[in-house]
Parts: structure tokens; sequence; C-alpha cells
């Protein structure tokens, strides 16, 4: 179903409406915004967001570009973003702007219903951009991943400005990610078999030959949002956390080494644990090889929680049957759905979720609040945060 909604608000419904959205008490005294810095604007529960998590507003107003003139934008609400709080966000930030809503569930909006739209917020694909006008300036994608859109042709990407979760999904992920490390290094996959089977066998223990987390060395390819939420709990855990990105060298104290990306094979032969959190561009695909699994210290854990075709998942499957790897973790694979024949699901130290890492916890609250935060700049002519270099790819 495709509903349209014109919307006229007042700053203080905008206000109190993410605040109750956010189940987020009133502070005692509101602060005047500083019109020197665009996020001063923003509700509290937005503005407070974008600084727990680091989030980057562009270089620019939205209204520089030559054809910023918001009329009307397309919201698509995938399963579970479709509640009544979501869309009081989104009318309280549409201000005088059209808002056409397609509840439909469609991962791709028909042509019909991106006719004359300006701006989309959705999912971000080919299929996506094909069918939106040529007037369609800004999109918004509720992924971290660009990938289902970067390869779209120069003409359809050309003059569009993109932006996207990142950051937002990075604490669930990366809790996910600890969660499937602690599990590995402790057997628990052994024991949730013997439970299965309702057998005792104490005997397990005598298999445990990781040790203890504390003091080891843990690898983050790819030091984004995902990577920098992984290190801090690492950290916390008392290890060593060294890092690649492929940006800078700049990293958070809790980081003993941020390395660049050619860096990774060197680094990786230091690192007990390698958590891959990197995007899947034309430089990541493939990169796990059998070459760079062998550099890595023999004995250490992979956990994957950036995109499965990253990884070269026969080379993976061999470096677990030889023990060259201690055991992994993996909430994406290649491919996807995992074939019933792969070998991954027979060996006794993976674990395997169906990519479902940013599920659960406060990702899709941020994903909301951060949606309607960026609908809100994009008709106020603000700067937009979490800006997208699409030849990068994130």
């Amino acid at each position: 179903m495709v509903s349209t909604i014109s919307v006229r608000s007042r700053a203080g419904l905008l206000y109190l409406s993410l605040l109750l959205a956010a189940s987020l008490p009133l502070p005692a005294q509101a602060t005047p915004p500083d019109p020197a810095r665009p996020e001063a604007a923003s509700p509290d529960p937005a503005r407070q967001l974008i600084a727990n998590l680091n989030l980057e507003a562009a270089p620019s107003a939205v209204s520089s570009h030559p054809r910023w003139e918001p009329a009307r934008v397309v919201v698509s609400l995938p399963r579970g973003m479709g509640d009544d709080r979501f869309l009081q966000q989104l009318q309280a930030a549409a201000g005088e702007v059209t808002l056409i809503v397609d509840d439909s569930g469609a991962y791709v909006p028909t042509r019909e219903t991106l006719a004359g739209a300006d701006g989309y917020i959705g999912f971000c694909t080919t299929d996506m951009l094909k069918n939106a006008d040529p007037g369609l300036l800004w999109v918004h994608s509720y992924t971290v991943g660009m990938d289902r859109c970067s390869d779209a042709s120069d003409d359809l990407r050309a003059d569009r400005i993109f932006t996207n979760n990142k950051r937002l999904s990075g604490p669930t992920i990366a809790e996910h990610g600890i969660a499937m490390l602690l599990a590995i290094s402790r057997g628990l996959p052994a024991y949730s078999a013997a439970q299965a089977e309702r057998q005792w066998r104490r005997e397990l223990s005598t298999g445990l030959a990781f040790g203890e987390l504390a003091g080891k060395t843990l690898l983050v390819a790819g030091l984004g949002g995902i990577g920098t939420e992984v290190a801090r709990r690492a950290h916390g855990l008392g290890m060593r956390v060294i890092a690649t990105r492929n940006s800078s060298r700049d990293g958070p104290d809790f980081v003993s080494y941020v390395g660049l990306s050619g860096e990774l094979a060197t680094l990786a032969g230091e690192a007990d644990v390698v958590v891959n959190a990197l995007p899947l561009t034309e430089e990541t695909a493939g990169l796990f090889d059998a070459d760079l699994l062998a550099q890595i210290k023999p004995g250490a854990i992979y956990i994957n929680v950036g995109r499965g075709q990253t990884t070269d998942t026969a080379a993976l499957v061999a470096a677990l049957q030889s023990g060259q790897l201690y055991g992994a973790g993996l909430d994406v694979t290649d491919p996807e759905p995992l074939p019933e024949d792969s070998p991954l699901w027979q060996l006794p130290n993976v674990i395997i979720t169906p990519h479902v890492a940013a599920a659960g916890g406060d990702s899709l609250q941020r994903t909301a609040l951060i949606a309607a935060e960026n609908l809100r700049r994009y008709v106020g002519g603000e700067p937009l945060l979490n800006l997208v270099d699409m030849e990068a790819g994130y």
C-alpha cells in the first residue's frame, strides 16, 4: 500500500515526537540551538546519538546543491519499521514536503511510486535507481553496505547525494561478533551439541586450548563504525587491539595501532583473533584468500561480520580443517544463503548465523531516528549525516 501524507508541522511537534519515540525524558532546561552548528538544531535524542556514535555531517549544506528543491520524498517501510512512532518521526520531519509512504513491503519501489520524487529513504539498489525519475537527488539507505547499488552506472549515480546507516548498527553487530568470539573460545558449540543430545560430557573441557582473551591480540580489519565498536568491547575484555583502515591511521585511544590497508597481512601475523568488518568493494572482494589466511597467526579465531564475499569460502574451509584457524564465527557467508552441502555446516569449530548480527538491540531505533533526522536536514537544507562516497563504496 502506498499513501500520501502532507504535513505542516511546528518545531515543537518535531521535538516532542522524537523525544517520545526514543523513550527519553524531557530535559530539565532546553538549550537554545547554536545556528553555527546544524546538529544543535536537532531534537535531543538525535543530537545525543550523533555525539555518542560520532556521526559526521557533510562538509556543505544540501541546499547548496543546484537541484535542491525538496517537494516529494518516498519512504519505504520494511518489516519492523512501519510502526506509528517512526511514521510520527517522518511526518514531523517532512514539514510541508509531500511524504509518500510505501508499506507494501517491496524491496524496490515501482516507477509509479517513485514518480516525481526528489528524495528517497529505503534500500539503495540499482533497480531502484533505474525506476527513479532523473529529478531524484537524495537517497538514504537503511543499510550500511552500499554494494547493492554501487554497481549502478555512472549515469544513475551522477549528481546524486547518498547517505546511509553507517555506525548506527555498530554496537549491535559488535556484540554479536564478541558473543561468537566468547562462544568459540570457551567451546560452547560442543556443549550445545551435547545438550541437544541430553549428554553430560565433562570431558569436552579438555579440548579448550584457546585460553583466556585477556592479553591476546585482536585485529580489526576495517576500523569503521562496526570495527570501532568491536575494538571498544575487545579492549574492555583486556585484549590488545590493533586495526587497519583504508583512509588514515587515526583511531581511538583503545586501539594501540592503526595500520593502512596494505599492512593487513603483516598485522595478521600478530593476531590471535581477526575480526573482518570490511565493506564489499573492488579492493576487498576475495581479500581473505588462502594466502592471507595463511598469514594469520596459527590457531587464531576468525570472525566475519562484514561481507561474505570478502572471504574465499574454500580457503576458509581449508584453514579451519587444517588447524591454521582455531575456529570461526560467520554472520555472513559466500554465497548467501549458505548451500546445504557447504562443509562449513559440519565443522564443529564454526558458528554460523544467517546475516542477522544487526537484529535486536537498539539498532532499529537508531536507524529510524537518523532516517528521520536526515529527512529533517534535507527539508531544511542542512548538511546531511553519513554521506557516502559511492566511488569508494562507503
